[in-house]
């Protein structure tokens, strides 16, 4: 038998990674088997702060990595070179990560070289296209060959993790930020943004930061947005812009001056599931978005060629688009004016769980520790 309480660690380095971790963390914390380990690397830092704090959470660890300017290679070589020496330091028996960011593989292969077991959280996306999404595609079929658990979010996850051979266990557990979303929607939080009248507008709520959407792409879509916004005049957007100037700039040349766009600093978590609670329908190039919009009824259209996450195309909440100009206007104009499209898309059912994948995730991981 393992003594115990058991030393576990998990891992966050983005916004995204915070918000489907965090209650995958209060879960091991109320488990008195586990002693929990919070490991942030600093891969983003003010976002995944707003959504610890929110959730109550206090990393025990910070690495602190980030830097202006980062590449890809200095995030992989810091955070690795960092988890070397904190996993040496606190032999966890079991790493935890999540997703396909550049922390989770660091995190991963950190976790392989002292010979750690890993669990990953949302294991089996993909998109059969391992430069869209980039890197993320590239990141979680990486992290799959040294997991020892899958955590699947969806029966066609674990479908993927199965055609690729990996090695280690397939669970299908639901996705844990419907865990997230779900805890802060029934709180029934506030998105005041100045100016923008809820009541007055229809108004769509947009997120751009992919980075293969960077340079024209970018472009494109806010051509996109005017368009709609040019033909619809009951209708607002709302479009809270990433920190990176790549992203930033395109958008606010292009959309900055037009009387009905809002454009605001990134939202806290809160504030975020507020603005989806309240707006008409999403249009987005996030993945985590294509998850939680679904799961308060609003429609979702996708401004990617890609996806890793077809349920929710296959499901009917959700519809990829792409980035051209004619065809936003197209699919968002039918939208907005055909009710019945509308009420079609957002009465579809979600696919990707109903709020107990954390307590899963625990339970598998008690029985896989032998706990």
């Amino acid at each position: 038998m393992l003594k115990l309480p058991i030393p576990v660690c998990l891992i966050v380095g983005t916004r995204p990674e915070a918000i489907k971790m965090a209650p995958v963390i209060q879960a091991f914390q109320r488990s008195p088997l586990f002693e929990t380990q919070i490991v942030l690397t600093g891969q983003h830092r003010e976002m995944v702060d707003q959504v610890m704090n929110f959730f109550e959470l206090s990393p025990q660890h910070d690495l602190a990595i980030m830097q202006p300017k980062q590449s890809l290679t200095d995030i992989t070589c810091w955070a690795l070179r960092g988890l070397e020496e904190l996993f040496q330091k606190l032999q966890p028996r079991m790493v935890l990560v999540q997703g396909d960011t550049t922390t989770a593989f660091a995190a991963a292969l950190a976790a392989f070289y002292q010979k750690i077991p890993v669990g990953h959280v949302e294991a089996g996306l993909r998109t059969e296209n391992v430069f869209n999404p980039y890197p993320e595609e590239a990141n979680r079929r990486l992290v799959s060959q040294i997991t020892q658990l899958h955590f699947a979010p969806t029966s066609l996850s674990v479908e993927n993790l199965q055609k690729s051979g990996v090695l280690g266990e397939i669970h299908q557990t639901g996705n844990t930020v419907i865990d997230a979303l779900l805890t802060v929607a029934n709180r029934q939080p506030a998105c005041e943004i100045p100016g923008l009248n809820w009541s007055k507008y229809r108004t769509i709520l947009a997120t751009v930061h992919r980075r293969e959407n960077w340079g024209q792409p970018i472009e494109d879509i806010a051509q996109g947005f005017l368009k709609v916004l040019n033909q619809f005049e009951d209708t607002a957007l709302l479009l809270p812009l990433h920190r990176n100037p790549t992203v930033r700039e395109p958008l606010t040349a292009i959309l900055g001056d037009h009387p009905r766009v809002f454009l605001t600093e990134p939202l806290d978590y809160t504030e975020l599931v507020g603005a989806m609670q309240r707006c008409y329908l999403l249009l987005t190039d996030s993945g985590g978005i294509q998850e939680e919009a679904p799961s308060l009824g609003k429609p979702v259209l996708v401004l990617r060629e890609t996806t890793e996450r077809p349920e929710a195309v296959m499901a009917g909440t959700a519809k990829l688009i792409g980035t051209n100009p004619d065809r936003i206007l197209q699919e968002a104009g039918t939208l907005l004016s055909d009710a019945s499209a509308y009420q079609t898309m957002a009465n579809a059912v979600s696919p990707f769980g109903d709020g107990l994948a954390s307590e899963r995730i625990v339970q598998i991981v008690e029985r896989y520790l032998n706990a």
